[in-house]
Formats: C-alpha cells, sequence, structure tokens
C-alpha cells in the first residue's frame, strides 16, 4: 500500500505562483509513476503532470493548458513529488490530487491517490 499526503495550495492572485508537495509513504518502491490530477467544480479529473520514478524509465508529460506554466519534479533525498505552478490562471482553479500508478496497476491507470488540495486563483 501507498499514502499519498498532499500540500501547499491556497489563494493566489491571476499570474501567482504556488508550489504544491507530495510525500509518498509506504511501499514506495511498488510506485512506477506519480502525477498530479486536477479536479474543478462540475469537471472530469485531468492529468495535470507525470513522471517516472527513479526506478522507471518513461517521459514527463504534461497536459496542454499547462505547458510552459507548470514544472512536475521530485527531489528523491526528500522523497517527495513537486508541482511548480507559475502564471496562474483563473482556468487552474481546482481540487489537485496527487496520484501514484504502481507496478501492479492491473489497467495502468493511478492507483493511489492523495485527498487533495485547494488552489482558488483570483482574476
Amino acid at each position: 500500500q501507498v499514502q499519498l499526503v498532499e500540500s501547499g495550495g491556497g489563494l493566489v492572485q491571476a499570474g501567482g505562483s504556488l508550489r504544491l508537495s507530495c510525500a509518498p509513504s509506504g511501499n514506495i518502491f511498488s510506485i512506477k509513476t506519480m502525477g498530479w490530477y486536477r479536479q474543478a467544480p462540475g469537471e472530469q479529473p485531468e492529468l495535470v503532470a507525470d513522471m517516472p520514478t527513479v526506478t522507471s524509465g518513461g517521459n514527463t508529460n504534461y497536459a496542454d493548458p499547462v505547458k510552459g506554466r507548470f514544472t512536475i519534479s521530485r527531489d528523491d533525498a526528500k522523497n517527495t513529488v513537486y508541482l511548480q505552478m507559475n502564471s496562474l490562471k483563473p482556468e487552474d482553479t481546482a481540487v489537485y490530487y496527487c496520484a501514484a500508478r504502481s507496478y501492479e496497476s492491473s489497467d495502468g491507470l493511478f492507483d493511489y491517490w492523495g485527498r487533495g488540495t485547494q488552489v482558488t486563483v483570483s482574476s
């Protein structure tokens, strides 16, 4: 099992920045991919960015709306994954979820989720 805890959400004005953090715990060596999803009110969840862990291969990916503004990164020494969000827009307002996909994921989907952190961007 893997547990994920997010932090770093909040209220920011348009054009501002926030950094989200996610600290996985438990069977972290089972994690193949780490990612960030977001869900705005009335919308479907959207994969914002994902990246492989140090033990897996693969690419870092970004959703088109955030390319050039958001950066996903990890600090293996701190066992933490970050989402740096710059040039924030009101349409970035959502609950942001940290997610992990394990090597055991039978359907290739993310199988562990944090509780989410609210990001609100005011205009």
